[in-house]
């Protein structure tokens, strides 16, 4: 028997190798040493257990997990890559992010980053399409997207849909989706409410000479995915949604294994579950990292400024301060654009509370490589669905123009009652 225990899974002087993942957690330990707790984490999530084994060998010793740095309540740890099964996330999460969460031996424990080895992104596929594709899809180079969700998010019938969605594009928004909790309800079927949406997307091409795009939310029991996918793109289709949290990694990869030739957007409705607690769960970083490399091509990522919790610095970079990050020093801290082997960057999409006041401080924030996604804030417009497109567009305008809003909007009617509107 090896006798062994959860201090032989910290060396402090251990140097990661190029072929580990690492981890960055916060931990909170319970009744016990930060040392030990940081041992029990990287124990329970690689070859450890609670109690010595007979069946351990020195083979099974060299894999273990080990705790190669501690900082106030951050540890990092580093695992042999040969733990996971390459182009299996559901595995690799039920080591790092599985059982260790309920361990009385923490009170509290945080996923907060992960860095993956080269062996692992390349073994899988990334975005089909990423930042450049979506921009080719749509014509657009520049400046930020703009898109809207259809509101009210559930009740409406298919034709409803279809109109509210050809007023937002006629207005001047580049994309439209379904929002997160609509599927195939009796009210609004999938299949019916996709072939009035694109019947009013090509009107819209034809009537402003603009490449549009709508995201229909295919989220479902897999197969039933499946054939949603398949649907929309036999009907001359250009994008799909889907909810990557409720629906799963599994789902995921699957949907994005079978290759639609579609860009997948990622809404990630249920995020806040895992994410919201500073302390205890997984950071949003995290969860973009894994989707990106599972491979949407467009990601929520918040706002920062609308009406949903928590800071978006938690995708541009990681909020906490204390140097203890796992971004890569030579990279853009923001991850979905940063360089990863043969996985293409990410295109970030702000959405939840958004108007056209906030659209220079979105772009100040994150860049042009966005989508602005506003809902109530283009539906609610006091002249309309199409007034309120047009206003999100002439704030991007005047944003990269360099010019105020309010003095943009003296000439531009849709903008001023917009911002008389929401202050």
């Amino acid at each position: 028997m090896i006798k062994i225990s959860y201090i032989d899974f910290v060396n402090l002087k251990y140097k990661p190798k190029k072929s580990d993942l690492m981890c960055l957690f916060y931990v909170e330990p319970f009744q016990v040493s930060m040392k030990e707790a940081a041992g029990a984490v990287a124990a329970e999530s690689s070859v450890g257990t609670w109690t010595e084994l007979t069946t351990e060998t020195k083979r099974i010793a060299r894999m273990r997990a080990k705790v190669f740095e501690i900082k106030d309540n951050y540890i990092k740890v580093a695992y042999p890559a040969e733990l996971f099964e390459r182009e299996n996330m559901p595995e690799i999460l039920s080591s790092i992010a599985g059982n260790i969460f309920g361990m009385k031996i923490v009170k509290n424990l945080r996923l907060e980053d992960i860095e993956f080895p080269e062996s692992i992104i390349k073994s899988f596929k990334g975005p089909a399409f990423g930042i450049n594709g979506i921009r080719k899809l749509l014509n657009v180079k520049g400046r930020p997207l703009v898109g809207t969700i259809v509101k009210p998010k559930l009740g409406l019938n298919s034709k409803e849909h279809a109109k509210v969605a050809y007023d937002a594009w006629l207005g001047g928004c580049d994309i439209v989706k379904d929002d997160e909790n609509l599927s195939s309800q009796d009210f609004n079927k999938f299949r019916e409410r996709v072939m009035y949406t694109l019947i009013a997307r090509d009107k819209a091409e034809k009537e402003t000479g603009e490449k549009k795009a709508y995201l229909p939310n295919i989220t479902a029991e897999t197969e039933e995915m499946i054939d949603r996918a398949n649907f929309v793109r036999h009907n001359n289709g250009n994008y799909l949604m889907v909810d990557i949290i409720t629906m799963g990694w599994s789902a995921l990869q699957t949907v994005r294994k079978h290759n639609f030739k579609l860009p997948l957007h990622a809404h990630r409705a249920g995020y806040a579950a895992l994410s919201r607690n500073k302390k205890h769960g997984i950071s949003m970083l995290t969860i973009a990292k894994i989707a990106r490399l599972i491979g949407v091509d467009s990601l929520h990522i918040g706002t920062a400024v609308g009406k949903m919790e928590g800071p978006t610095k938690e995708v541009a970079e990681i909020e906490e301060e204390i140097e203890l990050s796992l971004i890569k020093k030579d990279q853009p801290s923001h991850i979905l654009e940063q360089k990863w082997y043969n996985i293409k960057p990410v295109m970030a999409v702000c959405s939840g509370g958004l108007y056209p006041t906030l659209v220079p401080s979105l772009i100040k924030m994150f860049g042009k490589n966005i989508i602005i996604q506003a809902g109530g804030g283009i539906h609610g417009h006091e002249l309309g669905t199409t007034a309120g497109a047009t206003a999100m567009r002439q704030a991007v305008e005047a944003s990269l123009k360099g010019i105020s809003l309010r003095e943009y909007a003296k000439n531009h009617k849709e903008l001023y009652i917009a911002l008389r509107q929401w202050h």
